[in-house]
């Protein structure tokens, strides 16, 4: 009778706990009218937490119960599907199609600010500030290298600079940038600190440089180096190549413009072509440079066949241009009296003729009647005499010749 009894009760509690069962499940259905629960293969989350309805769909009101921590930013991880069922089980969450599924994965949505990114939107904040230049030739130098910054996905605002601070006394930089969340949360905050100074594009030496030595292509290369180490006149690469060193420069030096001078074309004690050129005549000759000269540069050169020093131009590598020099125009001068008086002598031809004529052979000099002139004679002055000639421009040969 008492065995009776407790099979009785056994079979009743079955019965109750089958019930329950379908009541659970009716239920469940009843919260889930269109369908069942069925497991995702793969989960994408964008917070830090994994909810039952980012695993299943058809949660309905328990899709908001929080049942993992998600992974890292950025990252993927994967859960056993009995696991997971066991988990939904314990918030009676049951008769889920699991799709034959072992295992599902989780990954974790983020966005993610790359490195240079950061460093260029640092610059452009520093851009002209206390004396800075553009963002291109600014270089940065972290106190802890930022590298890829993972944010949440939900921060989908622009960086905007909130705080800005340089101290151009020692280039240091402090950077405070503000992201907004568009689901509404408090928006995320990134520092950065370092120092910011400004670069310029200059020509470096490969090797040692001597004084007066030519640079050649393979000499001079570009780097960008620190304004304040070049100063304003940093050289341009293609505006050294060609030019010949001031004085003696080193490997790696950042080349300036006051380094650099023209080549000499002509060298001291070289020897020189020397080049004498005018309308229809075009010489060449044999010289030796007494100076050191570029292009344009006059230098004093020595003529190797009569020892005669000259002056010219430098026009090219050892040739000297010497410039025709203009021959002087004749100058008239004054005639003496034989009373001690300096007279002017008329320039003009008279057309009279003349009463007083001086005789050939007291000049030796040609006249002639129709121009009433005398040809140019050692004696005689020029140019011609008029036809009335003074007294006192008559040429004398001799004493007798005075009258």
């Amino acid at each position: 009778m008492i065995a009776r009894t407790l099979l009785l009760a056994t079979a009743l509690i079955t019965a109750s706990s089958a019930a329950a069962v379908a009541q659970t499940q009716e239920t469940f259905a009843n919260r889930n009218a269109i369908a069942a629960p069925v497991l995702r293969a793969n989960v994408q989350v964008s917070g830090d937490l994994v909810r039952i309805g980012d695993v299943i769909d058809n949660a309905g009101s328990a899709a908001q119960i929080a049942i993992y921590r998600a992974p890292d930013l950025g990252t993927t991880g994967s859960l056993p599907v009995a696991q997971v069922l066991n988990t939904l089980r314990a918030h009676q969450v049951i008769g889920v199609d699991t799709r034959d599924l072992k295992e599902i994965s989780v990954t974790r949505l983020a966005r993610t600010l790359e490195g240079k990114d950061i460093e260029l939107q640092i610059a452009r904040a520093l851009e002209r500030r206390n004396g800075l230049g553009d963002a291109a030739n600014l270089s940065l130098t972290f106190d802890r290298d930022p590298g890829d910054v993972k944010l949440d996905a939900g921060f989908t605002g622009a960086m905007q600079a909130a705080i800005v601070r340089y101290d151009n006394r020692n280039g240091r930089f402090d950077v405070t940038f503000e992201i907004g969340n568009e689901n509404g949360a408090a928006a995320a905050k990134l520092r950065f600190t370092g120092t910011a100074i400004e670069t310029v594009e200059a020509a470096v030496l490969a090797r040692n440089v001597e004084r007066n030595e030519i640079l050649k292509s393979s000499d001079v290369m570009v780097e960008r180096r620190p304004k304040t180490e070049t100063g304003a006149d940093a050289a341009a690469r293609d505006r050294a190549v060609g030019m010949q060193a001031r004085r003696q420069l080193r490997a790696g030096q950042a080349i300036r413009t006051a380094d650099l001078v023209k080549p000499d074309l002509v060298q001291r004690d070289q020897n020189v072509t020397l080049i004498y050129d005018a309308p229809g005549i075009y010489l060449t000759m044999r010289g030796k440079a007494l100076d050191n000269g570029t292009e344009g540069d006059v230098v004093n050169v020595m003529n190797l066949q009569s020892k005669r020093t000259l002056s010219g131009t430098v026009t090219g590598r050892g040739q000297v241009s010497i410039t025709p020099v203009a021959p002087r125009p004749p100058q008239t001068s004054d005639a003496t009296s034989s009373l001690g008086t300096t007279q002017a002598a008329p320039v003009a031809v008279a057309t009279v003729s003349s009463p007083v004529a001086p005789k050939a052979e007291e000049c030796k000099c040609q006249s002639s009647v129709s121009t009433a002139s005398f040809s140019r004679a050692p004696c005689c002055r020029w140019p011609p005499w008029p036809a009335v000639v003074p007294r006192s421009t008559v040429c004398r040969r001799s004493a007798k010749s005075r009258s």
